[in-house]
């Protein structure tokens, strides 16, 4: 038997365990999406408020106020600022380098499982493809000449079902694609507030001296 023959019987298999293959990629990804869409919901923050009140803070010396107030709130803005507050005698340099350490740390939380969600948006079409090719090799193989209009029947049937797995693979390609954007979208925006409220805190600590600032007492 040559190579040819060899993947004839292989293809011969059917098409039904890539619909097995893409239907699990799915349930994975509806709850990728879920488990994001919860861990950023629970990470929502007014960053103008958040602006304000660091301000507020570090002005008045109150910083020791400030990383507990920081702490407590899980957004990505918060954590990393927090990050420079507590060690804000060192320098404004030193704190620069901290913070920038922090908000890597926070983008590798953010973006868990979303190479996941890319891989299965980018990928899942080719599966359904590859399932309907499979699908028509096997409705061609199963077509007898001699069986008049119903074998062209029975293979146009074929040939439909071997489709499904086209639809499913975009069908589950579609949503990943979609939630991937989604999130790194709202993962820049939360970044590049982060890099604000960062550099608000640097100024601010560029022109104080660490001698200067008060730790400050709790309210």
């Amino acid at each position: 038997m040559n190579l040819t023959e060899q993947l004839f019987e292989i293809a011969n298999i059917g098409a039904e365990w890539v619909l097995w293959v893409l239907l699990s990629l799915s349930v994975i990804s509806i709850a990728i999406i879920a488990d994001r869409s919860f861990f950023m919901w629970r990470r929502r923050v007014d960053v103008s408020r958040l602006q304000s009140r660091l301000a507020e803070l570090v002005d008045r010396g109150e910083l020791r106020v400030a990383v507990d107030e920081f702490t407590s709130v899980r957004a990505m803005e918060a954590q990393v600022v927090s990050v420079g507050l507590a060690k804000f005698e060192m320098g404004s340099s030193s704190v620069s380098e901290l913070m920038n350490g922090a908000l890597s740390g926070q983008r590798q939380q953010y973006e868990r499982f979303l190479p996941f969600l890319a891989t299965v948006g980018s990928n899942a079409p080719f599966i359904g493809l590859f399932g309907t090719v499979l699908g028509i090799i096997q409705a061609f193989a199963r077509f007898d000449l001699t069986s008049g209009v119903s074998a062209s029947a029975g293979i146009m049937r074929a040939i439909s079902e071997a489709l499904i797995a086209t639809g499913m693979g975009l069908l589950v390609a579609i949503p990943a694609v979609i939630a991937f954007n989604v999130f790194k979208s709202r993962i820049n925006r939360a970044a590049a507030n982060t890099d604000q409220l960062a550099r608000t805190l640097i100024a601010y600590l560029s022109v104080k001296e660490p001698s200067s600032v008060s730790a400050g007492r709790r309210e």
